[in-house]
């Protein structure tokens, strides 16, 4: 998704509506995690004045991204909104953290879609069904996975004798 300054300045007056679909399969260069990518779509539109063109994006796509507990595939969704700002000419003084300034004659959105999508990389993604053919086991000689519910649920067997100790005794 590149534009000349010299394009946008034509758009200037009728404006420029975006609906692209995109491929972003570098991600997986820059991120391991990521071991597919649909193509993404990225839609939105640009404002554009004499100094400077405001992208307003929506960037939607699914990423295949490996369970941290068994390493099977797992899809990942993923949308971001957001507002990019490029400089056409140089400024005299220092604006804002979030504009870009325009290097040479082109306006490129690719790496900074890039860079959205890599954010949305979560840390952990588990799938929904632990037991899935290719996952890592669940369970070995002396060890198993337990889940948060089922360490809550479960009695330390060295206290499981003071577990009745406040019950009342119904006897008396």
């Amino acid at each position: 998704m590149k534009w000349s300054v010299h394009q946008l300045y034509k758009l200037q007056q009728k404006g420029l509506k975006l609906d692209e679909y995109v491929d972003m399969s570098e991600a997986k260069e820059v991120e391991p995690q990521i071991r597919a990518i649909k193509p993404v779509h990225v839609t939105g539109r640009a404002d554009i004045s004499t100094t400077k063109v405001t992208f307003h994006l929506n960037i939607s796509g699914e990423m295949t991204l490996p369970c941290s507990r068994t390493l099977v595939d797992v899809p990942y969704p993923f949308q971001v909104e957001t507002t990019e700002t490029f400089m056409l000419k140089p400024v005299e003084f220092e604006l804002e953290e979030d504009v870009h300034y325009v290097k040479g004659e082109v306006v490129d959105l690719d790496p900074i879609i890039k860079e959205h999508i890599l954010l949305e990389v979560p840390m952990q993604v588990f799938c929904e069904n632990p037991n899935a053919e290719g996952a890592a086991p669940q369970s070995g000689k002396d060890w198993e996975v337990v889940t948060e519910q089922e360490k809550i649920d479960q009695i330390d067997p060295r206290l499981a004798a003071l577990q009745n100790f406040f019950k009342k005794d119904d006897k008396k």
